[in-house]
């Protein structure tokens, strides 16, 4: 059909330079949108290394026992040069918990990556598309001004021959003036797309917008990216009441000191060996307090959890509203395409049918001329209804997870 060739036509890229849309696409994934994605993904995955590993040790070196009116190391017993070294142990349920948190961060951030470039994916194809019905709506706008031009000519000696139809050439002129405004609008919503493609890949693609199949949706709530992003978020909640739970536990710790004595001097009361000294001691917390501190963490720790596990439900409701919602859209769309061609292949009978009237000699002209403006109108809402059923394609396509 005409207006099918019109829109591949429109589709063909304007210059040379080689481009393909796997090419953009490669443009997209380095969409700083994205990239925020990737560099909290690498600071999960190394809070995840680092929460695992044991506090620094804490070394301490002193005197101890030193006389303060006549210091010395041989006049006291006591008196020793210390070195120490201490070393905490938190409870390894508690670090692997907080493990499991950052590595639960990290793939959220992963599956919240997914989810953004999909939806990138989906505006890119959807503005390749709004060029392409730009370009074949603008076209077939020229060619009803020519129309216009042309039933202008025509009522003009129509109305010197005598017939009354000065009415009708004012409804030209204002038909003709709705087509200069919707060129204008066609220009606004082109500067429109370019700048937003400019903001995707960094300049204006020239190339045709792929075709989209729609994708059926499995029945699978975790198919969709708002899901498999809340699923993340539930894995998370549940470290954090992994790590709560683990408060509860003692934390334990190990002190070794090492005390370097002196012989005694021999005076008066100064007679002492001076073998050197070590000391000992393992610590651990008792959760004395657990009812006022550990515990209230606990329960909020919970309700976190069940915050997300409702999250994730409404998720799921709400992707499945947009999916069916999205389906519907497009299959309006074609049934409005398959209407519209029918009313086309009306319009080109009753056409055909006025030309036979005119060319045996009864009649005029206008109404043929007439017929063929209609056609043109036609012609730009069935490409308004294709571009809407792939546009929405699109969309409901960025729903799903890519398998």
């Amino acid at each position: 059909m005409r207006f099918l060739t019109i829109f591949l036509f429109c589709c063909l890229p304007s210059s040379a330079v080689a481009q393909t849309f796997s090419e953009l696409e490669g443009l997209l994934r380095d969409h700083p949108a994205l990239a925020v994605y990737g560099y909290e993904t690498e600071a999960a995955l190394d809070r995840s290394r680092a929460a695992t590993a044991l506090p620094d040790p804490v070394v301490s070196l002193g005197v101890n026992n030193l006389p303060v009116s006549d210091p010395a190391f041989d006049r006291f017993l006591p008196t020793n040069r210390a070195i120490g070294v201490r070393q905490e142990f938190p409870n390894f349920a508690g670090r692997r918990a907080r493990a499991s948190q950052a590595e639960a961060m990290a793939g959220l951030s992963e599956a919240m990556q997914a989810a953004r470039f999909s939806a990138l994916r989906a505006e890119l194809i959807v503005l390749l598309h709004e060029k392409e019905r730009i370009a074949a709506e603008r076209m077939l706008a020229e060619e009803r001004r020519e129309k216009y031009d042309r039933l202008s000519d025509v009522a003009s000696a129509e109305i010197s021959g005598g017939r009354p139809i000065v009415f009708r050439l004012a409804e030209i002129e204002a038909e003709r003036a709705g087509v200069a405004r919707q060129l204008a609008a066609l220009l606004e919503a082109e500067a429109a797309a370019d700048a937003a493609l400019i903001d995707l890949v960094g300049f204006v693609p020239t190339i045709a917008a792929p075709t989209i199949e729609a994708r059926v949706w499995d029945g699978d709530p975790a198919s969709f990216h708002t899901v498999r992003v809340q699923m993340n978020d539930i894995e998370r909640a549940e470290g954090a009441v992994s790590e709560a739970r683990a408060a509860f536990r003692p934390n334990w710790g190990a002190q070794v000191t090492y005390q370097q004595r002196e012989e005694g001097s021999g005076a008066p009361g100064e007679v002492f060996a001076g073998d050197d000294w070590v000391s000992g001691m393992v610590t651990m917390t008792v959760p004395l307090w657990a009812g006022r501190s550990q515990a209230p963490r606990l329960r909020a720790a919970k309700a976190e959890e069940a915050a997300a596990r409702s999250s994730y439900l409404a998720a799921a409701r709400s992707a499945r509203a947009r999916y069916e919602a999205l389906h519907s859209q497009m299959e309006s769309a074609k049934a409005q395409f398959s209407i519209l061609e029918a009313e086309i292949a009306a319009v080109e009978d009753e056409i055909q049918s006025q030309l036979r009237t005119y060319e045996s000699g009864v009649g005029d002209y206008a109404p043929i001329i007439d017929g063929e403006i209609t056609l043109l109108r036609l012609e730009t809402e069935i490409i308004r209804e294709r571009t809407r059923a792939a546009q929405t394609a699109a969309r409901l396509n960025s729903l799903l997870v890519t398998p």
